[in-house]
């Protein structure tokens, strides 16, 4: 593999860098801390060719070279049964590199030399970094790192992510190797008797053929166990398929009858490679590792995980954040609000000033501009909170808890545990959910949890429901302000969110029964030590990768939908707007679903970002012909007026929480799944289910009052 190959700001930096070097570890380790520690801003990132996954490129300098430093995918073996895998083994085995560091969790470094064992079988110069040594001293554990680096015969250097003083002996050692003043002699990695004699057959041959380019051993064993996306990878390397070598492909067929002889299957060969990796990794770690007093399992995790306090912590933390969010977003979202109309009333007089046509300015303020200006007051102070809060989660280790929790449910849907990470993801922006499917290796499970995601209420969603909660539920219940309302809101929103992820597991167990049939797959769940959280990191992941990014994404689309929605309220056809014909056509179909036609018009209007839903109803009604801050009281007797009941209300929040996902989402669907029919099916399971719950809703409720 050539670097052209690589991402194309990674080739750059590579080609002007002395020294190039791979940054592996298992997902949690510290790697991504210890990568942006040495590179600063100096950073890169992109998907690799071909693959959808995202990685990173950094440069830094030490005292003896500049380098450039490619963070692969956090992965826990290079046996690729997933394009994280495939791209961390395919840039080990195949790029360039003058060195690797393979950053191993000191807690567990048992699992983490799993990954190491495998790296130096195909990169003699491997230098091992021990990280996390301080939470490990903690937990009653102690590395002798002298035995270590002894028993794998490549250096060994130990860190704590934040602390300088390790990461400058990090660089000094990654120095050394790289100018080779030391020495390596990486432990071989060991199988049982069959699995060497079958190696020993083919490795010969690849060495004759094609040299050392690539490690032989580990090739060898690759061909044997049938991994096609690795003899594809070898085909494209050496300029010809191994299997389509004769003498090769016999020597494989030899192996394998080896293997037969010792009543070794295929399926068999791949866990006794496994089992054989971990008893490696066990035997490299056992000298060198003491523990005193380590607690199995914290007081912490026992609880968290129990069988029955578990859930019960899970809504009350939900509800917490949702508490927090709806309190501190009031204010600053009023402010907002006020200021931006402030800039509105004076493109208003500019365009006055410049004489332009009263379409014109009613196209870019009235339409473009207010719609921007409300999905932004709506959106920006929530957003600012909520996703500071999430990422505090992540950040303190809690997250993974999460996942443990919820995988027994996603399982018994015969979907895969890796949809609760995404689906928390859900929370903050459905379409950064669906991105976040990739992390699940199945394709049927992906499909699954792309298709599911919208049960979860975004961002864009949040707003709307607590508006209805607020206006016709709890003032309903005759508690108006203050702290009770705040804590009965957010008490109520997690009800709602609960549902929604009652639907989310229904029906992904209907998925699973009918359009995607298949059992769940089992993947590596870890839970990593509870951490003290980086505010700072927090708060620049947190609002500028995660808030600015998806605030940005639905501006772009809310100016354009905000002008189209003036044209249509403003353009009149025999003396009516546009509008008015289209909520006259929906609104019988909408009484029976518990709405009317302008209720459904406006979720329609609203595809592009949600956050207008609400103005665009009251514009409607006020028939303004244009987006207008509308208090509280003001909206309840607005609503009221227009035949709204708490039964409306209860059917506009079911709707919310289950219907078509926005503009940006049905396209990332797309995307990630490469059909437009999985896109439509997004569109029209969770509209469906809505529909049906407030059909059921409404018909309950008149029967009631008959």
């Amino acid at each position: 593999m050539e670097i052209t190959e690589l991402p194309t700001d990674f080739a750059a930096v590579v080609k002007s860098a002395d020294k190039t070097v791979a940054l592996a570890g298992n997902p949690n380790v510290g790697k991504s801390t210890i990568f942006n520690a040495l590179t600063g801003l100096h950073q890169h990132t992109g998907n690799w060719p071909g693959k959808t996954v995202s990685t990173a490129c950094g440069e830094f300098e030490s005292k003896e070279f500049s380098y450039a430093l490619v963070d692969l995918p956090g992965t826990y073996s290079l046996l690729a049964h997933s394009q994280e895998e495939e791209v961390a083994r395919n840039f080990i085995c195949f790029c360039p590199q003058d060195a690797a560091v393979v950053v191993c969790d000191a807690t567990c470094l048992e699992r983490s030399l799993n990954l190491a064992l495998q790296v130096m079988e195909i990169c003699p110069n491997t230098l091992i970094c021990v990280n996390l040594l301080d939470e490990a001293k903690r937990r009653g554990i102690s590395v002798n790192l002298e035995r270590l680096a002894e028993d794998l015969g490549v250096p060994v250097v130990g860190t704590s992510a934040h602390d300088k003083k390790s990461l400058n002996t990090l660089t000094e050692k990654l120095d050394e190797l790289c100018a080779g003043l030391s020495r390596t002699n990486p432990r071989k990695l060991q199988y049982i008797q069959p699995i060497e004699q079958a190696i020993s057959i083919v490795e010969p041959s690849l060495r004759k053929r094609f040299g050392e380019r690539v490690s032989t051993r580990f090739a060898a064993l690759r061909l044997i166990d049938g991994d096609s996306s690795m003899t594809e990878r070898l085909g494209e390397f050496y300029g010809e398929n191994p299997l389509e070598i004769p003498e090769i492909a016999d020597c494989v067929e030899r192996a394998k009858a080896i293997l037969a002889a010792n009543e070794i299957t295929a399926d068999a060969l791949k866990d006794k490679i496994v089992s054989n990796l971990i008893q490696n990794a066990e035997e490299a770690a056992r000298t060198a590792i003491e523990r005193s007093n380590e607690q199995k399992s914290s007081r912490a995790d026992k609880i968290l995980t129990h069988k029955f306090l578990a859930f019960p912590i899970m809504i009350a933390a939900l509800m917490v954040i949702f508490w927090i969010t709806i309190v501190g977003a009031n204010y600053p979202s009023q402010w907002l609000s006020a200021g931006l109309s402030w800039v509105g009333d004076r493109l208003t007089d500019f365009m006055s000033f410049l004489s332009a046509p009263w379409w014109l300015s009613g196209i870019l303020v009235d339409g473009a501009y207010r719609v921007l200006a409300w999905v932004v007051s709506v959106m920006l102070p929530p957003m600012a909170i909520f996703f500071p809060l999430f990422t505090l989660l992540e950040d303190l280790g809690y997250l993974p808890r999460v996942a443990y929790n919820l995988d027994k449910p996603f399982c018994k849907c015969k979907a895969c545990g890796k949809q609760s990470l995404t689906m928390c993801m859900g929370f903050g922006c459905n379409a950064a959910g669906i991105v976040g499917c990739r992390i699940i290796d199945s394709p049927r499970e992906k499909l699954i949890a792309m298709l599911t995601n919208v049960f979860v209420p975004c961002n864009g969603r949040f707003p709307m429901i607590i508006t209805l909660i607020s206006l016709f539920i709890v003032s309903g219940i005759g508690v108006s302000s203050g702290f009770a309302a705040s804590v009965l809101s957010a008490a109520i929103l997690t009800v709602v969110i609960l549902l929604g992820i009652m639907m989310t597991f229904l029906v992904s167990r209907i998925l699973s029964a009918t359009l995607l049939k298949g059992e769940p797959s089992s993947f590596t769940l870890e839970l990593p030590p509870f951490r003290k959280p980086q505010i700072g990191t927090i708060l620049v992941r947190s609002l500028l990768d995660r808030t600015v990014f998806v605030l940005g994404r639905a501006a772009a689309v809310a100016a354009p939908a905000g002008a189209i929605i003036w044209i249509l309220a403003n353009v009149s056809i025999g003396g009516a707007p546009i509008l008015n014909y289209i909520t006259d056509f929906l609104d019988p179909f909408a009484q029976i679903v518990g709405m009317d036609g302008v209720i459904l018009t406006a979720f329609l209007l609203g595809l592009p970002a949600n956050e207008i839903v609400i103005p665009l109803i009251a514009m409607m009604y006020t028939q303004t012909g244009a987006l207008t801050e509308i208090a509280s009281a003001q909206m309840l007797e607005l609503f009221t007026a227009n035949g709204w009941t708490v039964v409306t209300a209860v059917c506009v929040i079911i709707f919310t929480l289950m219907h078509f996902p926005c503009s940006t989402s049905l396209l990332t669907i797309k995307k990630e799944s490469g059909s437009v029919k999985w896109a439509v099916l997004a569109a029209v399971i969770p509209t469906i289910c809505g529909l049906l719950l407030c059909a059921v809703i409404t018909g309950v409720a008149r029967i009631i009052r008959m």
